[in-house]
C-alpha cells in the first residue's frame, strides 16, 4: 500500500480532551418531525441512482412515487464516465431540485483513495473570483465540471418556467461531493436573491480548510452520516482535507445527532465514532436514512 493511500485510510484528527468535551456538550438530538422533513430530499437523492431516461420521465419506481408532483425539466449523464443527474421543480417544497448520482462502494473507494489524487484550485472559468487558496479533490472537481454547464442551464430554465428563486442540491457519496461543489458554483451564476440549500448523504471530504470555511460562510449545508459509514472519514485530515460544518449523525440507536463545527470529534459524530477507516462498515453507506435505503428501485 502506498504511503499516501495509507495516510488517507489512517489520517484522523488529534484533539485534546477539553475540545472533545466542548463538542459533546453542544450536540443536540433532532426531533421526529425534524427528521421527517428530510424524507422528500432523501428520495430525490435515491432517485439520482436511476437512469437519465427514467428521471426525465419521472418513472423510477418507489423513489419517483414518493414525490409524485415533481416536474422534471432536464437530465443527463451516462452512469459511467459521467454521473447521472436530473433537475426539476417540486411544487410542494417550492424549490428547484438538483440531484447527482452517487457511486457504489466498490467504485467510490478508489476515487477517494487513488494515489494520483491531489488538492487543486477551482477552475477559474467555472468559478470566477474564487480564491486560489480554496482547493478541492481533483477527482471530485473533474466530476462536477463534467456536468456543470448543463446543470446550470437546466436550473435557469426551471427557475424561469416555475417562477421560483429557491434551489436545493442533493446527492449521496460521490453525488454528494458533486452537489457540494455545485453549492459553490451555482450561486456564482444565478441571480442575486436566489436562496440555496444543500442536503447530502455520506459526504466524503471534498476540500481543504479554506474550502470548508467558504462553505460555512456561504452555503446552507446539511450532511447526514449513517452509523459507522467510513466514507465520510475519507480522505483523511492528515492530507489537509476538512469537512464543513452541518453534520447530522445517525446513531446506532436511531437518534439523529446534530454535530456542530467542522469534523466534530465527539463519539456521537462520525469522526469520533469511526476513528480509523477499518472501524467503519460499508453496509451503512447506503442507509437506512429514516427507513430509506438509497438506490434506484
Amino acid at each position: 500500500m502506498s504511503s499516501i493511500v495509507f495516510a488517507v485510510l489512517t489520517g484522523a484528527a488529534i484533539v485534546n480532551a477539553a475540545s472533545s468535551l466542548d463538542a459533546r456538550q453542544s450536540i443536540t438530538a433532532l426531533t421526529t418531525s425534524q427528521i421527517d422533513t428530510f424524507t422528500p430530499y432523501t428520495y430525490y437523492t435515491s432517485a439520482g441512482y436511476c437512469t437519465n431516461t427514467q428521471t426525465l420521465a419521472w418513472n423510477c419506481g418507489t423513489n419517483c412515487d414518493a414525490n409524485p408532483k415533481f416536474k422534471p425539466v432536464a437530465s443527463g449523464g451516462n452512469g459511467d464516465s459521467v454521473q447521472y443527474w436530473f433537475v426539476g421543480y417540486d411544487p410542494n417544497l417550492h424549490t428547484v431540485i438538483v440531484s447527482h448520482q452517487g457511486a457504489d462502494a466498490s467504485k467510490i473507494l478508489p476515487i477517494i483513495t487513488d494515489a494520483d489524487f491531489f488538492l487543486t484550485g477551482l477552475d477559474s472559468t467555472l468559478f470566477p473570483g474564487i480564491s486560489s487558496k480554496i482547493e478541492v479533490h481533483n477527482g471530485f472537481g473533474g466530476a462536477q465540471a463534467s456536468t456543470a454547464t448543463n446543470v446550470l442551464a437546466a436550473v435557469k430554465s426551471t427557475m424561469s418556467t416555475y417562477r421560483t428563486t429557491s434551489v436545493t442540491m442533493v446527492g449521496h457519496s460521490l453525488g454528494a461531493a458533486i452537489s457540494l461543489l455545485d453549492s459553490v458554483y451555482l450561486p456564482l451564476w444565478l441571480p442575486k436573491g436566489t436562496t440555496f440549500r444543500t442536503i447530502v448523504y455520506g459526504l466524503p471530504r471534498v476540500g481543504n480548510q479554506d474550502f470548508a470555511n467558504y462553505i460555512d460562510a456561504n452555503a446552507h449545508l446539511t450532511h447526514i452520516n449513517n452509523k459507522e459509514d467510513m466514507f465520510p472519514t475519507l480522505p483523511g485530515m492528515f492530507l489537509d482535507f476538512v469537512h464543513p460544518a452541518g453534520e447530522v449523525h445517525i446513531q446506532d440507536s436511531g437518534e439523529w445527532a446534530a454535530c456542530p463545527g467542522q469534523d466534530n470529534p465527539s463519539t456521537q459524530c462520525i469522526v469520533g465514532d469511526v476513528p480509523e477507516f477499518w472501524d467503519g462498515n460499508t453496509r451503512d453507506h447506503f442507509g437506512p436514512y429514516n427507513g430509506i435505503e438509497l438506490g434506484c428501485s
